[in-house]
């Protein structure tokens, strides 16, 4: 049988032509728990909004991994010894940083798999991965938790500068049209060092920096966090929760397969873990490895038409954009206001009275653009010294890009606008 030919190239309309230089690589982005990221949407419902954004976990984490094999070349040419075996190590941990996230990204986290997040979940797959692969993914496995004696290899995975943010702040703004994303991806990484073990970047790169930070606040707020991206994830949790009840109350025809064995389960931490001591996959991971973005949407579709008008109603909103107004403002809504739409939405709607929470609710989103501390961004200035990026820069937004910025919103049917 002639040998698979495993130095392939992937033409990205981000990047340009990647290189797959591992042969572990290959055989990595080939398992169905890697292909599986083709079907979940990076931006989860934010094509509701930008219709281009269809983008996927898949590509981002090619890219992530392309670019993290231009920083350690960079690295490298400075003087920096990273041997082979790191390397590969450290672009495995990148490729499968995403690997655990669920249908529509952070959408759904903690809904699926009962408060579960998708870091937890990249262990556990990560683990899973491991024991198929004979312990190759063992070095990627501490870089990628932190265990690995050279910090700046994970920081390069899950830091302030990683290449995380580089590819999907790039790749985004590429895919929903929105320039203030734009970001010198390439110049960034030239200009990056390593001082006692930590990345730095060097003085002639502030700038480039300071455009990073503020792209990254623009893109959360523009995009990330428009107001009607969150409108509809609110709703499509709604819609998932509204499922589970539903299924605890005795309803089996909610759906079928993977998705309703895990709603219809309650699942702990440990019920995902691969065991030490044997090869038996977990059945919730299994389950979790079989769905994604096509799942909920084909459940939605039923669910439209279903009896229950709240699972309906709310399924409607999603598969056909009927969106709820949501408003955001800097301080809490009354309480009164909130009350008032209640009550007229129940006057409205007697039969879906005793479920007014589903369409009349507020809640809190929040963002800070840089934290500084001790994984703090730090320029490496032309004495040789470390200074803070919000220290160093000489724009007067370099230190309220650290701060946190709190906005409440309110959504209700727009049928209840002006109320």
């Amino acid at each position: 049988m002639k040998p698979t030919n495993k130095k392939k190239i992937v033409n990205d309309p981000v990047h340009g032509f990647i290189s797959i230089s591992h042969p572990l690589i290959f055989d990595i982005i080939e398992h169905p728990y890697f292909q599986r990221l083709r079907n979940i949407k990076q931006l989860g419902l934010s094509h509701l909004v930008y219709p281009g954004a269809t983008h996927s976990r898949f590509q981002h984490s090619i890219g992530a991994m392309h670019l993290l094999d231009l920083a350690i070349e960079t690295l490298r040419s400075k003087g920096h010894s990273v041997s082979d075996e790191e390397a590969e190590a450290t672009s495995v941990a990148i490729l499968l940083h995403d690997i655990g996230h669920g249908p529509f990204s952070h959408a759904l986290e903690h809904v699926i798999a009962n408060g579960i997040n998708h870091e937890f979940l990249s262990k556990c797959f990560l683990t899973q991965l491991n024991k198929e692969f004979g312990g190759k993914l063992s070095l990627a496995i501490d870089i990628f938790e932190d265990k690995y004696s050279r910090h700046f290899l994970h920081q390069l995975i899950s830091g302030q500068l990683d290449m995380d943010r580089m590819d999907y702040l790039k790749r985004d703004s590429f895919y929903t049209g929105v320039s203030e994303g734009v970001i010198g991806s390439e110049r960034i990484i030239k200009m990056l060092n390593v001082i006692d073990d930590n990345l730095v970047v060097e003085a002639k790169g502030i700038y480039s920096i300071e455009k990073f930070l503020i792209a990254r606040r623009l893109m959360y707020w523009q995009v990330y966090l428009h107001k009607t991206v969150v409108a509809a994830e609110q709703i499509l949790i709604k819609l998932l929760n509204r499922a589970k009840d539903l299924i605890k109350a005795g309803d089996k025809s909610i759906c079928d397969g993977p998705l309703y064995l895990l709603l219809s389960s309650s699942l702990s931490k440990s019920d995902f873990l691969p065991s030490d001591t044997s090869n038996e996959i977990p059945q919730p991971l299994v389950l979790f490895s079989k769905i994604d973005d096509a799942d909920i949407m084909v459940a939605a579709k039923r669910w439209v038409d279903h009896p229950d008008k709240v699972l309906s109603r709310l399924a409607s909103s999603i598969v056909n954009r009927r969106l709820p107004s949501i408003e955001l403002s800097n301080t809490p809504f009354a309480p009164n206001r909130i009350d008032r739409l209640d009550f007229e939405f129940k006057n409205k709607y007697p039969n879906l009275s005793n479920f007014s929470d589903y369409f009349v609710f507020s809640d809190m989103i929040s963002l800070s653009a840089y934290e500084p501390g001790h994984e703090s961004i730090k320029i490496l200035n032309n004495n040789e010294q470390l200074i803070d990026i919000a220290e160093a820069s000489d724009m007067l937004n370099a230190k309220a890009l650290s701060n946190e910025t709190k906005k409440f919103f309110l959504c209700y049917p727009k049928e209840l606008r002006g109320i």
